[in-house]
């Protein structure tokens, strides 16, 4: 993309939008939709463990539904046994990559053509994937800068150690402390410096070019 805080600022304001559409009942809140949809699939628990990730993985859908603290506090609520806790995280992984392949394609059909850059940096991806809002604007730069299409295998790969953990860490942490991370101020001031850094960074690159012309 030309310039780098129009992503950060796109999400900011979808951010902020959908925060006040919730807080004035204009619509439902996302976790409200998710506890509806526990009750509609309670008998097929993998499928909606594996939906309610998808649903947060996809750019800008996933400020609507805390999709991955709920998904994991329900496993570690069901009490599942070690074998059951693998097969639970591998449909946490096949979601967020299935939602790795939508943010990059999105980012391809809305990037510029003209821009093809193959290099992938996983030391960039790692950080990406603190959050899963971060990783779907991640995945979106990536496909409209078309970087390699290799980073949504990386990710597939590096997000079968990190459920394991999100998972171990629910269990062992009091839920409040992993909710912190869904929480819609966390994200705001989250957002808001990727806003400030992208912005610097185009006045860096402004400048750049304004002193060689």
């Amino acid at each position: 993309m030309k310039y780098s805080f129009v992503l950060p600022l796109s999400a900011l304001i979808a951010l902020c939008l959908l925060s006040v559409l919730v807080t004035y009942e204009v619509i439902p809140s996302g976790l409200d939709l998710l506890q509806g949809l526990k009750t509609n699939f309670d008998d097929y628990f993998y499928l909606l463990i594996l939906f309610i990730i998808l649903l947060e993985s996809v750019v800008y859908v996933g400020f609507y539904f805390p999709g991955q603290f709920f998904a994991v506090v329900l496993v570690v609520l069901s009490k599942p046994e070690p074998q059951d806790i693998l097969f639970l995280t591998l449909a946490m992984v096949v979601a967020a990559t299935l939602g790795s392949c939508i943010n990059y394609l999105l980012g391809r059909n809305f990037g510029d053509d003209k821009q093809h850059q193959s290099n992938l940096s996983v030391k960039s991806l790692l950080v990406a994937m603190i959050h899963i809002n971060s990783l779907a604007f991640f995945m979106f730069s990536q496909g409209a800068n078309h970087k390699s299409a290799k980073v949504v295998l990386w990710a597939g790969l590096l997000n079968l150690p990190y459920y394991l953990l999100l998972i171990w860490g629910t269990s062992v942490l009091s839920e409040q402390v992993m909710q912190m991370a869904e929480n819609t101020w966390f994200l705001v001031i989250a957002v808001s410096i990727w806003l400030s850094v992208a912005l610097f960074l185009d006045f860096k690159k402004f400048k750049t070019t304004s002193d060689r012309l």
